[in-house]
């Protein structure tokens, strides 16, 4: 049991280790590399600092790198998104050092991040990229032991990518987001489920028959629209990108602007990445009743303050269901404080998309120990031999078989003058 952590109750071990080894189960891919790197210890003696959402599937990945040989410290990603049973296990059975409770003030979500980078970790996996800011801009001095790191999620990769851009990233990174075996299924078809998965446990509403406003056309809101479409739901796309509303149109959903989707929604779902996505003019012309979440990485893109604001009261409905009323009688539900909804209210990504995303931190991982002195600081993709390594592997452990290429094929596909 490693000697520092702070997380709810270790007594909870047994239960998270129950949930852990279920999750296990349904991540053959990520159960395959703990076993060569329990072979070959490629991360040996290496320490790892993790700022994640702490679940069953991120044990799993925590697990591999353990088996690895690396000493890990983890920390969460998200106040909200810590299963505490979870938390409990990975400290006594697998000797991670855990900083996170479910439902954390912000003071003590830093001190837990403060807390890892004390471990003065040399490999960073992050997931928004909380710990990397916390690195560059207040411990700068813990800068010198780190190699480099990865990125889970678009959040992080945009923030990362701006500090490229900006001179000031101070180690190479790799963008798992954008991984094919990444953003085509744990993006797609993970947030798709796991977003209706939280809205339904924290509602208890049915859904068919009703308006689902998305904000944000991309791999996540595309997924999460099929998945609603699939529920029975009437589904209306906010946009600012012209080629993914347009997009969306030719999948059959209704287009246009927050302002005047407010007047339709039901249920409103915002995963963008960005700020204020639903502000003033959309609460002004919201319907009476309209539930509001959030499955985008931080709580800035509902404008929470605007409803602050101008709501006349405020009352907490059931855990993580507050509804506003408004001077004019209208009342607006806001799931999870604007946080992810998916794990606030659920339990996040099914393990069987999270397998392949996990899948490549731990090669990104080991494959960044063994290039580091060629790796310049700036964000790289994750190399295709290891994205395409995983997507191989999973459709083994799946029994599929595949055709491939004979010499003659490969030969007109390079050809030009047949």
């Amino acid at each position: 049991m490693p000697e520092n952590y702070d997380i709810k109750d270790l007594s909870l071990a047994d239960s998270g280790l129950a949930r852990i080894l279920w999750a296990d189960r349904d991540m053959p891919v990520l159960a395959r590399i703990r076993e060569r790197f329990e072979e070959e210890k490629p991360l040996q003696g290496i320490r790892i600092g993790a700022c994640m959402h702490v679940t069953t599937e991120t044990a799993n990945l925590m697990r591999a790198l353990v088996a690895a040989g690396a000493d890990v410290a983890l920390c969460a990603s998200n106040p909200l998104s810590t299963q505490d049973d979870t938390a409990a296990s990975l400290v006594r059975d697998f000797g991670v050092k855990v900083f996170a409770i479910t439902g954390e003030d912000m003071e003590t979500y830093n001190k837990h991040i403060e807390a890892v980078i004390a471990t003065r970790p040399q490999i960073i996996m992050d997931d928004g990229a909380d710990l990397d800011t916390a690195l560059h801009t207040r411990f700068p001095e813990a800068l010198e032991t780190v190699i480099g790191g990865t990125e889970e999620t678009t959040t992080g990769v945009v923030r990362l990518a701006a500090m490229a851009k900006d001179g000031v990233l101070k180690y190479p990174v790799f963008n798992i987001n954008d991984a094919n075996t990444k953003h085509f299924f744990d993006n797609h078809y993970g947030t798709g489920q796991s977003t209706l998965d939280g809205i339904v446990r924290a509602t208890n509403r049915l859904l068919c028959g009703r308006t689902c406003v998305i904000s944000g056309y991309g791999h996540c809101g595309s997924g999460l629209a099929l998945r609603a479409r699939g529920m029975g739901m009437d589904v209306i796309v906010c946009e600012v990108d012209p080629l993914k509303a347009l997009e969306a149109h030719m999948e059959g959903y209704r287009v246009m602007p927050a302002a005047e989707a407010a007047q339709f929604a039901d249920v409103w779902v915002t995963v963008t990445g960005d700020c204020k996505v639903i502000d003033g003019p959309a609460f002004e012309n919201m319907k009476d009743g309209a539930i509001l979440c959030n499955s985008g990485h931080f709580d800035s893109e509902i404008n929470i303050a605007w409803l602050e604001e101008n709501a006349v009261s405020k009352q907490e409905m059931k855990p993580l269901v507050e509804e506003y009323t408004l001077a004019d009688g209208r009342k607006i539900i806001l799931l999870a404080q604007g946080r992810l909804v998916n794990l606030a209210c659920a339990e996040g990504h099914p393990a069987s998309v999270m397998d392949m995303s996990f899948a490549n931190q731990a090669l990104a991982a080991e494959y960044l120990l063994k290039h580091a002195d060629s790796l310049e600081n700036k964000v790289y993709d994750v190399p295709a031999e290891i994205d395409d390594g995983v997507a191989r592997v999973k459709l083994e452990t799946l029994e599929i078989d595949i055709d491939t290429l004979t010499e003659e094929q490969i030969a007109y596909m390079n050809s030009w003058n047949l």
